[in-house]
């Protein structure tokens, strides 16, 4: 437990370094980069769920109203 507790305070300090000193990454980095990587990303994301959605066959079951019948009462052998 020493141990693990020794790796979070430092894992904590180095963040609160950084978060100080700032990132490796150059300021300008999601001035050049940010839209693109959005509009990327969701470009990809309905790709990927249009491709689910239409082609792999999946059946959602969306709603069981009127699709689900009770089977019919049995009456008690006598």
């Amino acid at each position: 437990m020493y141990r693990f507790a020794k790796a979070a305070v430092n894992l904590t300090g180095q963040a609160a370094r950084q978060a100080r000193h700032g990132s490796t990454a150059p300021p300008d980095f999601h001035q050049k980069y940010g839209n693109g990587l959005m509009v990327g990303g969701m470009v990809f994301c309905t790709a990927v769920w249009g491709y689910v959605l239409t082609q792999t066959g999946i059946t959602w079951n969306l709603s069981p109203i009127g699709k689900v019948m009770p089977k019919p009462w049995r009456e008690p052998e006598e």
